[in-house]
This record gives C-alpha cells, structure tokens and sequence, in this order.
C-alpha cells in the first residue's frame, strides 16, 4: 500500500469546480494585482483570529521580513528565537543585518523553552539590551507557551512576534483580567505570521503569506513596506518591497478557510487514532518511538466550545534508529520526512558568525530523532494501520 506524506488531490476534489469557477471570474475582471479578493481574505483572516488588522503578502517569508522590517529590526540588533525552525525564521533576521539568539527547545512540544529564555534574559543585561524582538515558533501546529513568554516580554520590555507559520488556527489558554481565554496562534504578540505554502493546513496553490496585528501603528507600517513603502503613489517614506499577495491565491484560499477546523478535526482524529495504534503495538513500551504530546489537551477538554488546542500540521515521533526506519518506510511506500536534520545553527551559511561554540542539546537531539507521519485528514483507518504496522515491523 502507497501511504503518501501528502495528498493534495485528495482535499482538492470536493473543491474543484467552485477553485475553477472563483479563478476563473478573477481572470475575466482583470483585476490581477490585490484588489477586493485579497481583501475578503484579510477580514476574513482578522475575523478567525480574533485581531483588528490582517495584511495578504507573498509568502510566510516575506510575511516574517516585512514584521521586521516594520518592528525597526537592523544591523546590531538581536532577535531572541530558536534553532529548531524552517530557515525563513532565521533568514529573514540575518536578512536584515541582524542576528539570532538562539534559546533551547523543550523536548516535549520542540518549541522554544521558556525556562531558558528567562535564563538567557537575566544573564547578561548588555545583551538582552540589544534584543529588538522576541520570535518564538508554534512548531508542527502546537503554540509555544505564551503564558510563560509573554510576562517574560512585558518584564523586558520587548516585543513579541509569533511565527505561526504551521500554526493558524491552533488554539492556547492564557488566563486575561482573571478569565481563561483561548487566543489564536499569532493573535497574542503584536503580530503574527502565516504561510499559505500548499503543503500547510491552509495552503494555496502557490506562494502566500499573512500577518495579523493589534496594533493600528504597526499595521499602517507594514501595509507600506507592502507596496515598495510607497504611502501613496510615486511618494516612498521608507524602503519596502513587492511583497503582495496575489488575488489568485486569495481566492482560493477564501474558498478552503471555512473548512480549515473541519480539517484540523480530521487531523486530530488521525492523531489519536496513530496513538491508539502505536500503543496497541508495545513500540511505546519497548522505547522504541515516542508520540508527540497534545500538552493543551487536558484543558481543552473542560473548556467550553472545542478549542483548537493542536492542529497537527506535522505528526512527529521521536524513533529509535530514525535514519533506517526512514529509509525502510520509503522502500514499503510510506511518505514520511524528517524535519530540520540540521539546526539553523550549525547550518553552513553560519559558519564564521560566531555560532561555533553554541549548546542547544534538545535541539540538537531533536534533529537526531525526529520522523514526520502523514496525518493529513483523507488518510483512510487502514491507511493508519499500515503505516503504524510497517513501523512495527522494521523494530520486529
């Protein structure tokens, strides 16, 4: 059996002919660059996330650079973030002139340990003087822990932007004017970044991206940076760049955004279905994988409403002798991938800036031991079972 990593045709179908028909009307207007479908899609967004503002660009990339670029970050700046990410976390800093300070991950959630940036915070003031913004990462669809980051923000005085780019729609539990609340990946910093890369949660049929705002300032700056910093035509106040997302994605995205929670349902369906088939296996018990941990779920579950406590965009385990059990799962058919082999850090473009001597030991054993599992909602119960009894049988 042919398990892919990835099906796009398979959410594709159902939508095909209403993709075709909104595509279509976009190339008869002519109206190709921004316009009302890009705008739909911003409210639309804002309104999801529960935030004022929300601004299309071209990729989840571009999404980071242009927030930076707005939140004034430039040469001799540090951006506090983790290794363990996609490079655009990264690139889009280095981009800029500025470097990355990196924090541990905790093993658990593999997002940034908000125990070691305390530390890192509060060990050289020198330092955290320099920090211009806070970047922590929602890996694999789960949020970081803000209720722990935030507070450590407000104390320095520095501010946050998430990287929720496998994260939109994921819910976490902050506690507001003595009230548990549930705030959307991206919609607790001062902004939030999203791609809409076809292989995430809500993926487009090409390169987009989004940042949601609270802040009215802040949004005015980027929706400038957006077109090139032009303010109004032929007058640049600052330098920006072609950063526009195209109304072509727009459409199709507006068309798939209403079934995005249906989508994580699915997904987190697969997920406890994998959990009950791995258990059922003795693989747990005999340490030879390890499941990736909801940590939110426990609260959702008392919650009122069903909160989107994990999306999983990604469904990782920790797997003993990860590099054959791949390459034993590409002979038998089964997509699977292993994320981020080689931390930011050690990456060779950092060679010579000073990251030598830096010790992340939970990343770099994260990036040891880590398999990505399909998990996207059209997997059939049998196609579950297959890949978790091909897994069973490499450690037979």
């Amino acid at each position: 059996m042919q398990v892919p990593l990835l099906d796009l045709k398979a959410q594709l179908t159902p939508l095909r002919e209403e993709i075709l028909r909104e595509v279509t009307d976009v190339i008869d207007s002519t109206c190709y660059i921004m316009g009302p479908k890009v705008e739909e899609l911003e409210k639309n967004v804002a309104d999801y996330c529960g935030v004022p503002y929300a601004l299309g660009v071209s990729s989840g990339t571009d999404a980071l650079l242009v927030a930076l670029m707005a939140m004034g970050v430039g040469p001799g700046d540090l951006v506090l973030t983790t290794s363990y990410t996609f490079f655009a976390t990264v690139g889009s800093i280095l981009r800029l002139g500025a470097r990355p300070l990196f924090v541990d991950i905790d093993p658990v959630t593999f997002n940034i340990d908000p125990d070691q940036m305390a530390t890192v915070l509060a060990a050289d003031p020198a330092q955290t003087a320099k920090i211009k913004v806070i970047l922590p990462v929602h890996l694999y669809g789960q949020c970081a822990d803000m209720a722990k980051i935030m507070p450590l923000a407000e104390k320095y005085g520095i501010p946050v932007l998430e990287d929720a780019a496998q994260a939109i729609g994921a819910d976490f539990p902050m506690v507001e004017n003595g009230k548990d609340v549930w705030r959307k990946a991206g919609a607790m910093g001062v902004a939030g970044c999203y791609s809409f890369f076809p292989s995430k949660n809500l993926g487009g049929i090409g390169d987009g991206g989004m940042i949601v705002a609270r802040d009215q300032e802040l949004y005015e700056k980027m929706r400038i940076i957006r077109v090139h910093g032009g303010a109004a035509h032929y007058e640049h106040h600052v330098v920006g760049g072609n950063f526009r997302l195209d109304p072509l994605q727009a459409t199709v995205l507006n068309i798939k955004l209403p079934h995005l929670p249906g989508w994580h349902r699915g997904r987190r369906e697969n997920a406890a279905t994998y959990n009950r088939l791995f258990a059922e296996s003795g693989l747990i018990d005999a340490g030879k994988v390890k499941l990736p941990q909801a940590v939110y779920q426990e609260k959702a579950s008392s919650a009122s409403g069903e909160p989107e406590y994990h999306i999983y965009n990604q469904y990782v385990i920790r797997a003993e002798d990860r590099d054959g059990l791949i390459r034993f799962l590409h002979e038998e058919g089964v997509g699977a991938a292993i994320y981020y082999p080689i931390p930011l850090h050690r990456q060779q473009c950092m060679a010579g800036l000073g990251y030598d001597d830096v010790v992340l030991p939970e990343t770099e054993k994260a990036a040891a031991e880590t398999l990505a599992l399909p998990i996207y909602p059209e997997l059939t119960q049998e196609m579950l079972a297959h890949v978790v009894g091909r897994i069973a049988a490499y450690f037979a």
